[in-house]
Formats: C-alpha cells, structure tokens, sequence
C-alpha cells in the first residue's frame, strides 16, 4: 500500500514536470513565431526604404547635375 501511494505520487510529479515542460516549449515556440513573423513583415518595409532613399539620392543628383550646368558658363 506505502509502495502504491509513493508510485502515485512520483507520477504525479513526473506528469507535472511533463507538463511543465510542455508549457515552456509552447513558450519558446510561440516567442520564436512571433520574431520570425516580425522579420517577415518588416523585411520589404526595409527594402522598399532602401530603395526609395536609393532613387531619392539619383534624383536629387541629376537635379544638382542640371543646375550646375545651367548656371556653367557655355563656352
């Protein structure tokens, strides 16, 4: 009978841990969707801006070529 209770008992506590461990890899799962979710989304955002700043940059050059040579005196 003392044998039985203690074998309940170290189930209980193996069930528990068990669990517990289920519940931090849920955890560890569910932080590790969420970041990998974040990168996606941001992602192009960065590319778009990179882009973006990439045509800002030519086009504020090809401004500047043209009023340098406006304002360059024609030989």
């Amino acid at each position: 009978m003392a044998n039985e209770t203690s074998s309940d008992f170290a189930g209980a506590i193996n069930n528990l841990v068990e669990t517990l461990g289920k519940l931090g890899q849920m955890q560890v799962d569910l932080v590790t969707n969420g970041i990998k979710s974040v990168v996606s989304a941001v992602e192009p955002l960065g590319k778009n801006a990179t882009d973006l700043a990439g045509g800002v940059v030519n086009t504020l050059n090809e401004a500047l070529k043209n009023v340098t040579s406006a304002i360059a005196p024609k030989q």
